[in-house]
């Protein structure tokens, strides 16, 4: 094989790997924008098409390929609080005592926690 062939092939299977990245990158952020309220979960600002490009998808276990189609593993945080979740693990990372890790934000509360009870008592109250 001969050197333009070697380049152009190596710019092709380049050229896949980065359309494969952003489809996958795209296609669970646009469907985190889709399940989820245009609110970040950790200070609670408001987004919308203006500045919706703030918003981030944090993953709940830090797993970026585990993208679960119910979005049960992602979180929409403005740039602010995504930087300050990942420096705020970091800290406590590297300050930790050897041994098993701490649990993560089970102790924090969401501010989505019983959403669903109150959208589902809030139909059965117009179906009256």
């Amino acid at each position: 094989m001969d050197e333009k062939t070697r380049k152009e092939r190596a710019r092709r299977i380049l050229d896949q790997e980065v359309s494969a990245r952003a489809g996958r990158r795209g296609g669970y952020r646009e469907q985190a924008l889709r399940l989820l309220p245009w609110v970040c979960g950790s200070c609670g600002r408001d987004f919308e098409g203006s500045n919706l490009a703030e918003l981030t998808v944090h993953h709940k276990d830090h797993d970026h390929t585990n993208n679960p189609p119910d979005g049960s593993n992602w979180e929409l945080l403005c740039h602010w609080c995504h930087d300050n979740e990942h420096s705020r693990d970091a800290v406590a990372d590297a300050s930790a005592p050897a041994g098993p890790r701490r649990a993560r934000r089970d102790d924090l509360q969401s501010p989505f926690a019983g959403l669903d009870r109150l959208l589902a008592t809030d139909t059965d109250d117009s179906d009256s």
